[in-house]
């Protein structure tokens, strides 16, 4: 752990923290990182029963959708939903509750007597929270494309797709800031966290397209859900052949590539509204 050095001063005048250098960033950042990636590994036997149930899951939902039948149609759609599904699950709630964890142990406050900008250590959070989650959404794909295989079908494939997947990777991170900037002020958020799946579910279009629900909630849907975008636009471009720029069904490419950075600059905003929030009420460790 990096501790707080100070520096010598007029009487009276409070001590500075030395300026950090860039390779002291690339430190924090890496020990935060480091530690999310032992929290994966300490956890690997809890880590490969979840990746079971969310396989377990993907086909349940598919053999429910298809009336007790695997239909090639809703496995090759369902697995489009579902890996992004299990992705900014596992993503937010491992970013979620890495704060929370540290707020209860009472370890939270040391992650600031460092010299370091908090956003150093905050991005190392979140790159922590996308790696442990992407073990998960992969285990979702092996499962489906093995299955899809076995009934003699294939998984459509196209470069393009990394764009709509990047789109993914951002605006769930910024949702995770959000709620990780709320649990330093409000202490007892983590229900959101636990219902949130349900809304993922029903209103990402995971299962059930967004052009088939209300023009209202296909709306606010790919307005504010961070995945509904970019499952859109993966089911164009793999399932029905369009390219990025002859998106149809959605807002199109230019709202694919802006609202994950909305979501993200929100994310920044609000995390860093709160933090601040809570520092000034000296709450910052307190649940």
């Amino acid at each position: 752990m990096t501790t707080l050095t100070t520096t010598a001063g007029r009487p009276g005048t409070p001590a500075r923290a030395p300026r950090s250098r860039p390779s002291t960033w690339a430190g924090g950042f890496g020990n935060e990182v480091h530690k999310g990636w032992l929290g994966l590994v300490g956890g690997r036997r809890g880590a490969l029963v979840q990746m079971v149930m969310f396989a377990v899951f993907y086909l349940l939902v598919v053999l429910f959708m298809g009336r007790g039948r695997l239909r090639d149609d809703l496995l090759v759609t369902g697995l489009l939903g579902m890996v992004p599904l299990t992705f900014i699950h596992e993503q937010v709630n491992r970013a979620f509750w890495s704060y929370l964890g540290d707020i209860q142990s009472g370890t939270l406050e040391q992650t600031y007597l460092t010299p370091l900008p908090s956003w150093v250590l905050l991005l190392g959070r979140q790159t922590a929270a996308v790696i442990g989650a992407l073990p998960y959404a992969a285990a979702v794909y092996v499962t489906g494309a093995i299955t899809i295989s076995v009934r003699h079908a294939s998984v459509p494939g196209d470069v393009r797709v990394l764009v709509p997947i990047a789109a993914i990777l951002i605006g769930t991170a910024g949702l995770s800031l959000i709620l990780c900037g709320l649990t330093l002020v409000y202490k007892r958020v983590e229900v959101a966290t636990q219902i949130s799946i349900a809304v993922w579910f029903v209103a990402g279009g995971t299962f059930v397209p967004l052009v088939a629900m209300p023009t209202w909630a296909a709306s606010l849907s790919r307005a504010v859900v961070p995945i509904a975008p970019g499952i859109e636009a993966m089911r164009e471009i793999l399932l029905e052949g369009h390219s990025l720029t002859g998106l149809r069904d959605g807002w199109g490419l230019g709202w694919l590539l802006v609202q994950p950075f909305l979501l993200l600059v929100a994310g920044v905003v609000v995390f860093t509204r709160f933090e601040r929030l809570a520092m000034r009420r000296g709450t910052l460790g307190r649940y």
